[in-house]
């Protein structure tokens, strides 16, 4: 299937097969190449963590956001959600439903800038049909972005990467109990006696 993309690809880009080479099509060959060659999904993510252990997870994951995002625009999904958002809303409640879609869609991808990338042509295209402020959208965009943060905090994957840990290091485990941490304890979590 990617030999047939790129040949397609090559043959019928105006500017020559060279020019067809950017960082989109290096992108979906390496990745293509690296899973051809670790064979199992599972052993190529455990190959992409080892060798960028920070950022292995975000290497991964926006190659596929722009594969989503080239699926709604060049297939016709982008009219369709824009018409659609149109037809079940009002110029009063456009907002709202922004909000609250883009709450939802938020949990499922958890990256502001390749969530708007995603959503911006038949969010602003439906915005511009209703006559509703750009900005005003924007805006309610942003704010309702930020509530699944609250469910699937994206802001951490750095943290973690640097830290060495998982997300399941720093769920799941008891806290130490206030007995534990008095001075003079022996044990992880001792506290020196004052004066010490």
């Amino acid at each position: 299937m990617l030999a047939y993309y790129l040949l397609d690809t090559f043959s019928k880009d105006p500017r020559g097969p060279i020019a067809a080479l950017d960082l989109n099509n290096y992108n979906l060959i390496f990745i293509t190449v690296g899973m051809f060659l670790h064979w199992r999904p599972k052993r190529f993510l455990k190959a992409v963590s080892q060798s960028v252990p920070a950022t292995g997870g975000v290497l991964i994951q926006f190659p596929f956001y722009a594969i989503i995002f080239g699926m709604i625009v060049e297939t016709g999904i982008n009219k369709w959600l824009a018409d659609l958002f149109v037809m079940i809303t009002t110029k009063e409640t456009y907002s709202l439903l922004v909000a609250t879609y883009s709450t939802v869609l938020g949990v499922f991808i958890p990256s502001g800038g390749s969530k708007w990338v995603i959503e911006a042509p038949y969010v602003l295209s439906a915005a511009i049909q209703h006559q509703v402020n750009l900005g005003w959208v924007v805006q309610i965009y942003n704010a309702a972005e930020a509530l699944p943060n609250l469910i699937n905090p994206f802001w951490m994957l750095p943290f973690l990467g640097i830290l060495h840990l998982k997300a399941r290091d720093l769920d799941g485990k008891p806290t130490p109990s206030p007995s534990r941490l008095t001075p003079g304890t022996s044990g992880p979590t001792s506290i020196p006696p004052p004066g010490s």
